[in-house]
């Protein structure tokens, strides 16, 4: 599952760094210079939305305020590009429905960083009967149906929760997620375990995979993401 993020800046050149600096994570990535251009642009369904604060016409406070009473789209994570730092436009960018801020200048891994830390739970509300029932990735054939996985073309057991874990990490290639997201999605909210369950399993998954362990990567302090297949 490919995220789709719509950046809304006016600026051509912040435009295109920020367009390049999401696009090499493997986001998707919508452009829109004008609020005009904006509000016509969330009807293709982004996950998220970066949204200058500084817009001419129609500021972003005001942008903010007319995607969140659009229905579909009360709860869309918006978070806002500033170059202002005082207290009273964070509270009133947080009243018009802004989710998080993110302050001008800033550099490409901070952004990108900021941009997943939003996007912890995005993938949580896609109902698992939307997502593919079959995933081809490079060496891997992996049936969510029948709980069975192909590497290179021979089956490999996996026990129900490494399966998940792989299946989930693999239907979002290049995207990071943390420890507490694997739990919450594959273990749920109302089971305890702990954040070293996941490395344990991670860790078996990687024994099975063999040769193609390093599908799995680890971003040290961060989590673990699929790595994309070109």
């Amino acid at each position: 599952m490919q995220l789709k993020i719509l950046i809304v800046d006016h600026e051509p050149d912040i435009l295109e760094f920020l367009d390049s600096s999401l696009t090499r994570e493997g986001f998707k990535v919508l452009r829109a210079s004008t609020s005009e251009e904006a509000l016509k642009k969330i009807f293709e369904n982004p996950d998220l939305i970066v949204l200058e604060l500084q817009l001419p016409k129609m500021d972003g406070f005001e942008v903010s305020k007319k995607i969140r009473s659009t229905s579909g789209f009360e709860r869309i994570p918006i978070v806002l590009l500033t170059a202002k730092s005082d207290e009273s436009v964070e509270i009133l960018g947080l009243e018009t429905g802004a989710s998080d801020f993110i302050k001008k200048p800033v550099s490409a891994k901070k952004f990108v960083a900021r941009i997943k830390s939003n996007l912890r739970n995005v993938t949580n509300k896609y109902p698992e009967e939307i997502l593919p029932a079959k995933i081809f990735a490079g060496p891997l054939e992996i049936d969510r149906d029948k709980y069975r996985v192909l590497i290179d073309g021979k089956e490999k057991v996996f026990p129900k929760k490494e399966f998940e874990i792989l299946f989930h990490l693999a239907s979002n290639p290049s995207y990071v997620f943390n420890r507490e997201s694997l739990l919450r999605t594959i273990w749920g909210n109302d089971v305890y375990v702990v954040e070293r369950t996941i490395d344990v399993h991670i860790r078996k998954i990687r024994q099975k995979l063999g040769k193609h362990s390093g599908l799995i990567e680890t971003l040290k302090g961060v989590g673990y993401r699929f790595k994309k297949i070109k």
